[in-house]
């Protein structure tokens, strides 16, 4: 049994919420429910009957953008003479500034989300029973022993053995960096979270980095990746991951440093509060749409709704100066310049609810279906070319897909059913209402998604299982 998992972007806490200790509960409980399930086996010849065989161990795949080391206020710290995640490789002194401030966000986030990532560590190489995943021995006739209880910590239950593997996404590609400062924040890492990567090693980002990954989505028909590759903005082609991107100045010196310009303004603290959820729009063009409609729906009277929008004005002006950004033009297609970025961003070049509302519709019918959506992208894998998985997985877009791919005839009679799924988020997202859309109105709710293969005969020879679920605020 293979579960993935991707896009849970846990904070140090200067940034907006993220999801807490009660969804990685409710995780140990569905795995527990998983592996029960895995454990009612095919019966060759029979489809209607299942004997019941414990499984050993399954492995669980954190498909990147688990600990979300840009969306921190302490890169703002020193202002622009501070060290950014675009200066790596400039020198050796800013490679080590950028490490010490990559090990210092890290550490308190692994100290934010102790709990969360402690139920993670606890399945795979906790000492406490209650925490573990455990079934049932089976009896002669291929039943579970129902003379065993229920409770995980029942010494004649049969522990199940997790294997935790981490893959890095475009949120936290320095754990894929080489090097001993990074190998001492791997090791920390791999301590919180009871990995079983070698924290010696960069953490892959491509699962062809390890051969043990390899091995587990060989074994379950599946090639997965984060899904990053196919994003210009969070990935340059001619650098691969060693490398940040235009998404990292996005997030630092936009969505991090708006609200905590804010928060030094005399505003009211629940449009403070709103603010810090900026991150949590997708896709981010709808960030000055989402803005407006926050700015309007708030107590704030007219002088400070303009002081507002003349921050972020103040925010992008000074984004579109950044050396990097100007470097990267060529990756602002279809916008093509930074003049249309201008424009798209700011207040003050006349983004009226008119101008927005044209933007969010010209959006749609030529962006967000190829921005949003990657199964296409997954035609293009060779495993999926030349058949070797039957399931293409990515994650990164935060929007939970099954497409079906194709359908080939193999030898025997048998059919391969090829399936794209995107393993989606673990976080509140904020999402445009689609009745008027230049009425700025945005619905918000949490949502959690997780996806499971089995592997021969486990789970009655069923060969995946998606779960999404969606908890309103």
């Amino acid at each position: 049994m293979l579960v993935i998992v991707s896009d849970i972007h846990l904070t140090d806490g200067t940034s907006g919420k993220t999801i807490r200790e009660g969804a990685f509960r409710v995780f140990r409980q569905r795995l527990r429910d998983l592996a029960y399930d895995a454990s009612w086996r095919a019966q060759p010849g029979n489809n209607n009957a299942a004997r019941y065989k414990p499984i050993e161990s399954f492995d669980v795949i954190l498909l990147g953008d688990i600990l979300d080391v840009i969306r921190s206020d302490k890169w703002l710290s020193n202002g622009q003479r501070g060290v950014r995640p675009w200066h790596f490789d400039q020198s050796a002194e800013i490679n080590g500034r950028l490490a010490k401030k990559v090990d210092q966000i890290t550490s308190d986030i692994v100290r934010n989300n102790k709990h969360s990532l402690g139920v993670l560590k606890g399945l795979s190489s906790g000492r406490k029973a209650a925490n573990w995943i455990t079934l049932a021995p089976a009896t002669r006739d291929g039943k579970p022993d129902d003379t065993v209880g229920w409770e995980p910590e029942d010494p004649r239950r049969v522990r199940v053995e997790v294997r935790i593997h981490y893959i890095v996404g475009n949120h936290e590609w320095f754990l894929n960096l080489p090097g001993e400062p990074y190998n001492d924040i791997r090791t920390r890492i791999k301590a919180a979270m009871g990995l079983a990567n070698d924290p010696k090693v960069p953490f892959p980002h491509d699962p062809e980095e390890s051969a043990d990954i390899q091995k587990v989505l060989n074994e379950h028909h599946v090639w997965a990746r984060h899904g990053d590759i196919y994003d210009s903005f969070n990935y340059q082609d001619n650098q691969g991951r060693l490398a940040s991107s235009l998404g990292d100045v996005i997030v630092i010196e936009l969505v991090n440093r708006f609200p905590h310009e804010v928060d030094k303004m005399d505003v009211p603290q629940s449009l403070k509060e709103n603010l810090k959820e900026i991150d949590n729009v997708r896709p981010l063009f709808f960030i000055p749409l989402w803005i407006d409609g926050s700015l309007r729906r708030s107590s704030a009277n007219r002088k400070q709704i303009k002081e507002v929008k003349s921050v972020w004005d103040k925010l992008v002006d000074e984004f579109l100066k950044i050396d990097f950004v100007k470097s990267q033009d060529s990756f602002w297609n279809p916008l093509d310049d930074v003049d249309k970025l201008e424009a798209l961003l700011k207040f003050s070049k006349g983004i009226s609810l008119s101008t927005l509302g044209k933007i969010v519709n010209w959006y749609g019918k030529n962006v967000s279906t190829k921005v949003e959506s990657y199964y296409k992208k997954a035609l293009t894998e060779s495993a999926f070319k030349n058949r070797s998985a039957q399931f293409i997985v990515y994650g990164h877009t935060h929007r939970n897909e099954i497409i079906p791919l194709d359908i080939t005839k193999l030898t025997g009679g048998k059919e391969l059913r090829q399936i794209y799924l995107n393993s989606g988020t673990w976080r509140r997202v904020h999402t445009l209402a689609q009745s008027n859309t230049k009425d700025a109105e945005f619905i918000d709710y949490n949502i959690m998604t997780y996806l499971t293969f089995f592997k021969g005969d486990e789970r009655r020879g069923r060969s995946f299982e998606a779960w999404s679920g969606a908890l309103g605020v």
